[in-house]
């Protein structure tokens, strides 16, 4: 395979409502974005893969078909992909193949999401609507009936994993991580909460939305877009170079997707583990040659659907063991100025959540952090479906 950079990323601020702009709107800024910070045309994309997680957000069937000429590419190859709430890391992989394959030199990676143009006529609010949505995703004959939501999924695992270990995910160590990521978020002016202050108590006092996750260490409903540009070595060197950043280079991808049902082996979901992510990472790894996690890592952007998880997920990558998730607060491991820059974004809690390109919003951040903080390595990693099935890892490492 060929040597993958990233050489341009881009995204539009993140809102709970753009009343002022369509999806397609969206698309564009993000795109103008990532062409603008690569100093290239887009004339000079080779083809386009579209992270658009879910038909009825966008109120059409084919959601991606009329982006094609509104962002400048027609008449070059386009493919949506949908992967639940790990669309983003998908898309970003699908079109960091296509380049490593060979068959392109310059792929664009656009994800767009307008959640909350969904509307329930009868509470007058998007968001019974939404979550009904969202509930499409679900088991329709079983789970979808009997009131299911994402949120009730990433409990079942959460719940699991707390019987598993019942002395971890304590809900102090919960909520302070909570703050932190508030904290953070305040160096990001496209978050969808920048500006916002919200405590460790605030989050422990926070109202449950199923037990144990609480609002406040929940992701928000976001609208917005983001675009990254991947390009082979040859291209990202001459691009970069005219631009005036770093190249960042793509050292590592894994992924993997678990089964839904589940059970007490690897045939089954077993429902105390979140193994995609802990595939996913290993895979990611080896790749990039990384043999300890917590010592060549440096930036992690991870999808936080919610705290708990968050706290699971750096557990299975292997940067605290299972049943020693608190770690990440009882060590010190995410306090400011520790060995790790957990979410500098805000996350997905703090940031925003515009599902099909969160996990560009993350790639966006640690390529930014790469390149401000001039750190050497980044993860990005992306999660979803039913009970965090699909799990993808990419390693970023900062060239000259």
């Amino acid at each position: 395979m060929r040597e993958v950079a990233i050489i341009g990323t881009g995204i539009t601020p993140c809102k709970g409502r753009w009343i002022e702009r369509t999806y397609y709107g969206l698309a564009q800024m993000a795109v103008k974005a990532a062409v603008g910070d690569a100093k290239i045309s887009i004339k000079d994309v080779d083809a386009v893969a579209y992270g658009i997680y879910n038909d009825i957000f966008e109120l059409s069937a084919i959601p991606e078909h009329p982006l094609q000429g509104i962002i400048g590419m027609a008449n070059k190859p386009g493919m949506r992909i949908t992967s639940g709430g790990a669309t983003g890391s998908y898309t970003m992989m699908t079109a960091y193949t296509w380049v490593a394959s060979g068959l392109y030199d310059i792929v664009l990676a656009l994800g767009v999401e307008k959640a909350t143009d969904c509307f329930d006529f009868q509470s007058r609010t998007s968001t019974p609507e939404v979550i009904k949505t969202i509930g499409w995703s679900g088991d329709t004959f079983f789970e979808r009936e009997l009131g299911w939501t994402a949120s009730d999924s990433y409990a079942e695992v959460v719940l699991a994993y707390m019987d598993e270990h019942p002395g971890d995910l304590k809900d102090e160590v919960s909520a302070k991580i909570a703050e932190i990521l508030c904290e953070q978020v305040q160096n990001n002016p496209y978050a969808q909460r920048y500006g916002e202050k919200v405590t460790a108590e605030m989050a422990m006092n926070s109202r449950y939305i199923v037990y144990p996750l609480k609002l406040l260490e929940t992701c928000v409903y976001t609208e917005g877009a983001g675009a990254v540009i991947f390009a082979s070595a040859d291209k990202a060197r001459a691009i970069c170079k005219n631009a005036g950043h770093p190249i960042i280079w793509v050292t590592g991808v894994g992924a993997a997707n678990e089964a839904s049902v589940a059970g007490r082996d690897e045939r089954h979901k077993i429902m105390h583990r979140i193994l995609s992510d802990h595939l996913a990472a290993k895979a990611a790894y080896k790749m990039a040659g990384i043999r300890d996690p917590l010592k060549q890592i440096q930036v992690i952007e991870l999808h936080d659907a919610f705290i708990k998880q968050l706290q699971i997920t750096m557990a299975e990558m292997g940067f605290v063991p299972l049943g020693h998730a608190d770690d990440l607060i009882d060590k010190g491991l995410m306090a400011p100025g520790g060995p790790i820059l957990v979410n500098p974004s805000g996350g997905l809690t703090y940031g925003g959540h515009f599902v099909g390109g969160s996990n560009m919003f993350s790639c966006w951040s640690a390529c930014r952090e790469l390149t401000n903080r001039n750190m050497e390595r980044a993860l990005v990693h992306g999660t979803g479906s039913t009970v965090a099935q699909y799990g993808v890892v990419m390693i970023l490492e900062r060239g000259s």
